[in-house]
Formats: C-alpha cells, structure tokens, sequence
C-alpha cells in the first residue's frame, strides 16, 4: 500500500509497504528492521516472526521508547508472554498489531513527536 504524507519535519516515515519490502524515508528495506523518528536500523535479528525471543529487544530498549509497535507481517500474531512482561517491567507500552496497521500507527505517532519505535516484519 502506497501513502502519501507531506510532513515538514526531517523523520522517518513508512512511505509504502508490501509483503516484500518497506519503503521507509529515501530507503527500501527487504527484511525485518526496527524503525523510530531518526533511525533505522535493518540489521536487526530476528529475521522473521517467529524467531522473535525476549533477546531481540535489547536493540529496541536501547532506544528508551514509550511505545513498542510490533508489526507481525501480513496478519496480526502474538509474541511470547516473556516480551509483553519484559517490555512491561521496563515502563515501555506494546502494541501488537498486523504490518500495515503498524505502520499506519508508526506513522501518526511520530508525527505526535511520541518516542515510539516499531519492529516491523514482512513475513
């Protein structure tokens, strides 16, 4: 699904996306990656959701978020109670939702200037 969106600012912004890539700001991105205002990290393990551990989110704290947006891939789908109750013990709220749901969100909450960062997967 394609968006367009003008925005004055200079953040990250999900421009469009698909089961097989993401168009974030100027980028395309082929794999699961962790987005926020200013970054954009796509090196990020695991490579699809179901590898998805409590390991995985140091990256993510590391960004001190108040929101977590998981996008799950084409459908919405539930991590492991370990995350919600590690994400939780850390003050950070988590939102699970399917891609496009997640990067319709990402989109209006960093638009808002909220600290939120969103751990997309395409699969």
């Amino acid at each position: 699904m394609q968006f367009t969106l003008e925005s004055s600012s200079r953040v990250n912004l999900v421009r469009a996306y698909s089961r097989s890539q993401l168009h974030i700001g100027e980028s395309r991105v082929q794999r699961s990656c962790i987005v926020t205002a200013d970054r954009l990290i796509t090196d990020w393990e695991p490579r699809c959701f179901e590898a998805l551990a409590a390991a995985h989110l140091a990256a993510l704290l590391a960004l001190e978020p108040q929101v977590v947006l998981l996008g799950t891939g084409l459908r919405q789908r539930f991590p492991p109670a370990a995350i919600g109750s590690l994400l939780a013990g850390r003050g950070v709220g988590l939102e699970v939702m399917d891609l496009g749901a997640a990067c319709r969100t990402f989109n209006i909450l960093v638009q808002e200037d909220r600290r939120v960062a969103a751990a997309l997967f395409l699969e």
